[in-house]
């Protein structure tokens, strides 16, 4: 017989509506099996639970997901600008990321969708995960990052008479992005990564266009044949609105969003990840530095700020992710971001829990059994002191209380005292 636990006296955010006060919900095994007003159920008849945890008020709330992911980043790398994974051996790479992972689950992260790792390392973890081998999420491991010979992650002088480095694959043609996807799904991919255009943090025109049409749709086509996501880093109209057609799931930045574009994201379904915490930070630092207007940073995101609350009211699907990992923006930093779409996007609390739980599950097909807290879900819950639908800071400055993932806790602890 299957364990089953009530968490009670609860304030549950269900990833849907309002907080609720004084609830109870039921875990047996690795599902939710209740939720309910009031106490505990009886343990007459062995139909109540065989541990009860009083919240003392605490918020239950679904574990969240993060949606644009890179592994095997890593701030410290020796050449600043590289710090994508190549520049270290796959093995000291896979630990990188394995640690990553660790640090997303710790902050109440339970799902997470790659964007681009090297050495198909994220596969590789995605499976020591899944046999129990190491503690994280559960993890959508990515490809490397799919674009065509001197895009802009192509960054490898052509003197040097060396591939491409590890987070990278070049392809030029139609067959050879078909083929190209195909090899990445092979290894592991479960979401194909491409470089569509420049802009957002390279060093390249964002009204670049780094891949043809046909080679686009090869990919998109490819992927779908083989039941994988896939994404684009887009930024300039055209390219949105070509991805969009063409069937492209998720939409990685999408900086030149207005009507048009808010009307085919919402026809096709296409999720946004704005990922607007980067280039944020990166201004606030570095200013014009390292090659970057900081003109046109600023520009991009009082863009994003104003759009983003009519595409949200329009039904454009917006979830949480950035490029964690990269130059100065270290892994761990994520609860900036909650703040951002807050303070700055026109994004309400309980609106950006939403990307952060229901829209994330639903991006990646799985919002019949993740993302939200209802009988019969599995059970990925974080339990966080105080309100966050009242107080962003709630979840976005504190570590939550304890993590479950799948009913088992896996950060923290639900021994807890008085709320």
């Amino acid at each position: 017989m299957m364990t089953r636990l009530a968490l009670t006296g609860a304030r549950l955010i269900d990833g849907y509506g309002p907080a609720r006060p004084d609830t109870t919900v039921v875990v047996e095994g690795d599902r939710i099996v209740e939720v309910r007003t009031g106490a505990a159920p009886s343990p007459v008849g062995g139909a109540g639970a065989d541990r009860v945890v009083d919240l003392g008020g605490r918020t239950l709330m679904p574990g969240m997901w993060t949606c644009h992911f890179h592994a095997t980043y890593h701030e410290l790398g020796s050449r600043p600008n590289a710090p994508y994974g190549d520049e270290y051996p796959p093995a000291y790479s896979a630990l990188i990321a394995a640690k990553n992972l660790q640090t997303a689950l710790t902050q109440g992260y339970t799902g997470v969708v790659g964007a681009g790792g090297a050495h198909h390392i994220e596969p590789a973890v995605h499976r020591a995960i899944s046999d129990g081998l190491i503690p994280g999420p559960r993890l959508w491991p990515s490809s490397r990052e799919l674009s065509t010979t001197g895009h802009s992650n192509d960054a490898v002088p052509w003197h040097w008479n060396m591939p491409a480095p590890g987070a990278v694959r070049i392809c030029d043609g139609a067959d050879a992005f078909r083929q190209g996807v195909r090899e990445e799904i092979k290894r592991g991919a479960k979401v194909i990564k491409l470089f569509v255009t420049g802009g957002h943090g390279t060093t390249s025109p964002k009204d670049r266009m780094e891949l043809t049409r046909d080679e686009l749709a090869a990919a998109i086509d490819a992927a779908h044949e083989r039941g994988a996501l896939i994404r684009g880093h887009l930024v300039n109209k055209p390219a949105i609105l070509l991805a969009l057609e063409l069937g492209i799931d998720i939409v990685d930045h999408c900086d030149e969003m207005d009507d048009d574009v808010i009307a085919a994201l919402v026809e096709t379904g296409a999720t946004v990840v704005p990922s607007l915490h980067f280039p944020k930070h990166f201004l606030e630092t570095y200013g014009s530095g390292l090659g970057f207007s900081a003109g046109a940073i600023r520009a991009d995101l009082e863009h994003m700020y104003g759009v983003i609350p009519k595409a949200q009211a329009a039904g454009v699907r917006f979830v949480l992710g950035d490029d964690y990992g990269a130059v100065g923006f270290a892994h761990g930093m994520y609860g900036g971001e909650l703040h951002l779409y807050v303070e700055h996007g026109g994004v309400t609390p309980l609106d950006v829990i939403g990307w952060a739980t229901r829209n994330g599950a639903q991006m990646v097909g799985r919002g019949h059994d993740l993302g939200t807290v209802e009988p019969g879900k599995l059970a990925d819950l974080i339990v966080v002191d105080g309100d966050p639908s009242a107080d962003i800071g709630v979840l976005a400055d504190v570590p939550p209380v304890a993590v479950l993932k799948g009913g088992e806790v896996v950060v923290g602890t639900l021994d807890l005292g008085p709320g």
